[in-house]
């Protein structure tokens, strides 16, 4: 939260996330992740996030990339990536 807050001081206009729930509970993610969402809503600042977490990062954007091997394989809206049966399976649990 203080690293978050430290980037919000700057008042940008891109905040970027390099894993910002790594190495805690699963609650103080989520709270990571409440955070972000209001970030994104309140301020209307862009954030660019990288995060493990797949299921929590498509729910906060609007536009995702998928990488593998350190290449772009799968690109788009958040709607198609969690229809993709594909994404589902690998990143999602489910299908």
């Amino acid at each position: 939260m203080l690293a978050i807050g430290r980037g919000l001081m700057a008042i940008p206009c891109l905040l970027m996330l390099d894993e910002p729930s790594l190495g805690l509970s699963p609650l103080l993610a989520d709270s990571i992740f409440e955070a972000i969402k209001e970030i994104r809503e309140k301020l209307k600042c862009s954030i660019l996030l990288v995060e493990q977490r797949a299921a929590e990062a498509l729910e906060l954007c609007d536009r995702a990339y998928i990488l593998e091997s350190g290449r772009i394989s799968i690109s788009s809206d958040r709607e198609t990536l969690m229809g993709n049966p594909m994404v589902q399976k690998a990143y999602l649990g489910t299908a």
